[in-house]
């Protein structure tokens, strides 16, 4: 199945060439196989492949091998890469970056992106978000969470708005309106194979 064209940052001729850059171009200081940005990505090394050697050949990626692994990383010296990087942060930088931070955050049993992001993702139109919404679930702590969610903010250079769920509330059916609001729209799952679905 075709996915749309990409509406957090159309000038791109598809979402996965904005999810491959940003990740790269976000994670500047490591050198990812074509073989690992396939599984993080969820697409073919092929598609991989193919964008890669494009990205290449223009000098916005560095191609290096080890053995019979081919390297990647962001050619974080081309005269593009500080306003690319900046780009990338406002656009695809959340699928890129907030695995990272609540990796690490004691408590979390999922967590999602949703509201007007998520819904540019999923290929709605509509204006660029002007900032992330992302739900916890989970037994989080919420001062170590507001703290993860001003390191998100850094690095993507928006408002991250974090709100904590319990599992129960999360997984009930109950008649609760937020929440019945987030589960009505689409959601970006972070973490392992982060995915945008209709919802829970």
């Amino acid at each position: 199945m075709q996915r749309p064209r990409s509406q957090l940052l159309p000038l791109l001729r598809s979402p996965f060439l904005g999810e491959l850059l940003a990740w790269l171009y976000l994670h500047p200081e490591t050198d990812y196989s074509v073989t690992e940005l396939a599984e993080i990505l969820r697409v073919s090394t092929s598609t991989v492949s193919r964008e890669a050697g494009h990205l290449a050949k223009v000098g916005l990626l560095i191609e290096t091998r080890r053995g019979n692994l081919r390297l990647l990383r962001a050619a974080t010296d081309h005269r593009l890469a500080r306003p690319l990087t900046e780009l990338l942060a406002l656009t695809y930088g959340p699928a890129a970056v907030l695995g990272d931070v609540l990796r690490s955050l004691d408590g979390v049993e999922e967590a999602y992106i949703y509201g007007s992001w998520a819904a540019r993702y999923a290929g709605e139109p509509g204006p660029p978000p002007r900032d992330v919404d992302v739900l916890v679930v989970g037994d989080v702590d919420e001062d170590d969470l507001a703290d993860r969610a001003r390191v998100a903010e850094r690095r993507l250079g928006r408002e991250v708005n974090a709100h904590r769920v319990s599992v129960d509330a999360w997984r009930s059916s109950g008649e609760d309106p937020f929440l019945g609001s987030v589960r009505s729209r689409p959601l970006y799952t972070i973490g392992d194979g982060d995915e945008v679905a209709a919802g829970p």
